[in-house]
């Protein structure tokens, strides 16, 4: 990656960086920055993954997705690049793998389209990232760590927390979140090895003034900076975390933002596929880990108070979505549960899923193999008076919403 960041001219040693890393959030604390500094006028590149329908989706220009032109040049001046490399460096140079193409193509886009700054969301990890070539960041920011990809990152949270850490850089401020006591420890610990401030949250710095389950208002007082009011368009309260950690990240920048350019940033910030209500009474969640799994559990409690709740669930085989069911029928009671197959090569039977859901509980189960079919009979059990949730991977939050976009047409 650095070679061809070499060959490039290193256009990202031109940019303001912001680096985020994270076992979940890291998506919406990159979308939450990108729109503070897009209201604020600032020229912004966001660099995200996975993409839900579309590829462009992870290369944004002040909130838009790259044009296909821009992109097709991108992708062609990279393999030019890397072609070039592979003939000149036979010994020492390797073919990059999907990501960092992606990653390399990234610099490209935002260095031709004049990005002062980029928003980069890591892949996997922190440490051994492609990002991580990245040099001197504005600042970092860690989500909170929980157990995931563990045959690569550790078996602890702890030692995943070691693997996140390593996008601190000398002298570059951190913020992340503190909720875990382990994961704090070895953030301060790293942070304070490479002379970085390090800005904890928590959940006891909120307040929530007001849930109407479309937006939540809530108050936070983190001891850095002047308390602050904040609106996000949310309906899950897990957000107010990444909400402030990216406030608290655009105060530390100290690059001359208001509060209002905050407040508007804030307001306007739309994330896929995390908590996203794609049509009315219908969310779609990402939740595809353990840490994941227990937001939405949180976040659906509230909501079964209400009325009747539907479950159309998938997830992919390299998931633990044996524990992912146990921890949602244990606390969520659902009028029928619908399960279908997502993820090609990864794809799981349906069968599968029905018989775990019947063993923890589930009263009512179907099996819709097609994803399209499965989604069109879990709206007809929604009714007009109960809630739809479409949970446990992103390959299923990005079908679903490939249907309702075609639908449309």
């Amino acid at each position: 990656t650095k070679a061809v960041l070499e060959k490039m001219g290193h256009p990202e040693r031109r940019m303001k960086l912001i680096h985020v890393a994270g076992s979940n959030g890291k998506g919406s604390v990159c979308a939450y920055l990108s729109s503070i500094l897009t209201t604020a006028g600032k020229q912004t590149g966001l660099f995200t993954s996975p993409h839900l329908v579309d590829i462009n989706e992870r290369f944004q220009i002040n909130q838009e997705n790259v044009s296909n032109e821009l992109f097709l040049e991108a992708f062609e001046a990279v393999m030019d690049m890397v072609h070039t490399l592979l003939k000149e460096q036979p010994d020492t140079f390797a073919h990059p793998t999907f990501f960092e193409l992606l990653f390399l193509m990234g610099i490209y886009i935002f260095d031709k389209a004049n990005m002062e700054y980029v928003v980069l969301e890591t892949g996997l990890g922190g440490r051994f990232d492609a990002t991580n070539v990245i040099e001197h960041p504005l600042i970092s920011v860690i989500t909170s760590i929980s157990l995931e990809h563990t045959e690569y990152l550790g078996d602890t949270c702890a030692k995943i927390a070691g693997e996140k850490a390593g996008i601190i850089k000398e002298g570059c401020p951190v913020v992340y979140d503190g909720t875990r006591e382990d994961v704090s420890e070895v953030i301060e610990a790293y942070a304070a090895k490479m002379h970085s401030k390090a800005y904890a949250i928590r959940p006891d710095m909120y307040k929530i003034l007001m849930n109407t389950h479309k937006t939540i208002d809530f108050s936070m007082d983190t001891g850095y900076y002047e308390p602050m009011d904040v609106s996000i368009d949310s309906v899950a309260e897990y957000q107010i975390m990444n909400a402030m950690e990216a406030v608290t990240a655009a105060e530390v920048m100290d690059i001359g933002l208001t509060e209002e350019d905050i407040h508007r940033g804030m307001e306007r910030m739309h994330w896929q596929g995390r908590m996203e209500t794609v049509l009315p009474g219908v969310i779609v969640d990402g939740a595809h880990n353990e840490d994941g799994v227990e937001k939405f559990v949180e976040t659906a409690e509230h909501f079964q108070k209400e009325c009747p709740l539907t479950l159309l669930f998938s997830a992919v085989d390299d998931k633990d979505y044996t524990d992912m069911i146990h921890t949602i029928c244990s606390r969520i009671t659902f009028r029928h549960v619908v399960v279908t197959s997502v993820g090609g090569y990864r794809k799981v039977p349906a069968e599968r899923f029905a018989k775990l859901f019947t063993e923890a509980g589930a009263s009512s189960v179907e099996v819709v193999e097609d994803v399209e079919k499965a989604f069109g009979r879990a709206l007809e059990v929604k009714g007009d008076d109960g809630m739809l949730f479409c949970v446990g991977s992103l390959y299923l939050v990005g079908e679903i919403k490939d249907v309702i976009r075609r639908n449309k047409k």
